[in-house]
């Protein structure tokens, strides 16, 4: 009965392939949380600033249960800023989903290290973002090498800041660099493969498949 007093401000859920990240591909339950403490220049889920309607925990797990499937990616917004994240983490970790949460780069994640199989997918925001100056680079040293860090980038001055992050940090974890939608990938491309820079190079697969549609 606890949990039915837990809540959360939830965008929407839905059910799509993951289209970011190491997971790309695979068919995901997507929790979109309400609200950012970030306004990036390219946001392309800003509905979710401000649209969304409060949820209790049981009654996302019942929304989640519609679907079968065994992987969940809880995203924003941002969710670390939900007070009773760790609470829905609990539940889903309970029933032996595979759960991926995606997380600004802004606060700490030292609470989601209680749960070895969770996937977090750490952004580092780059220039072209104008959030640069509110990352918590202390965070990239907890990652482990299952989880992923992911740097979204628009220009050559993006780029060059990624080189520097992962030449001062040396992340164990998985780094995945992904351009902003429309941007000349094999331009990116090149300068990976130039530099030999050891990152995966990562496109939004949802987009290419539907387009900029919400949902998917």
């Amino acid at each position: 009965m606890i949990s039915l007093r837990m809540h959360m401000m939830i965008h929407e859920i839905f059910y799509s392939l993951q289209g970011e990240g190491i997971w790309i591909g695979l068919p995901n339950v997507f929790i979109r949380t309400m609200g950012c403490n970030l306004r990036c220049t390219y946001c392309d889920t800003k509905e979710a600033y401000t649209q969304g309607s409060m949820m209790t925990i049981d009654e996302i797990i019942d929304r989640i249960h519609h679907y079968n499937c065994n992987h969940i990616c809880i995203t924003g917004g941002e969710p670390l800023l939900q007070t009773d994240i760790t609470t829905l983490l609990d539940r889903l970790n309970n029933e032996s989903y595979h759960l991926c949460l995606e997380t600004n780069g802004s606060l700490s994640i030292q609470p989601l290290l209680t749960y070895p199989s969770l996937l977090i997918s750490l952004d580092i925001k780059c220039p072209s973002s104008d959030m640069q100056n509110h990352m918590d680079f202390s965070n990239i040293s907890l990652l482990r090498t299952t989880d992923q860090l992911k740097f979204i980038i628009k220009t050559k001055e993006d780029y060059a800041y990624v080189k520097e992050i992962i030449t001062r940090y040396k992340p164990d974890s998985h780094c995945v660099l992904q351009p902003v939608w429309g941007v000349n990938l094999p331009t990116i491309a090149h300068w990976i493969l130039q530099d030999q820079l050891p990152v995966r190079f990562g496109i939004q697969l949802h987009k290419l498949i539907w387009g900029e549609k919400r949902g998917v």
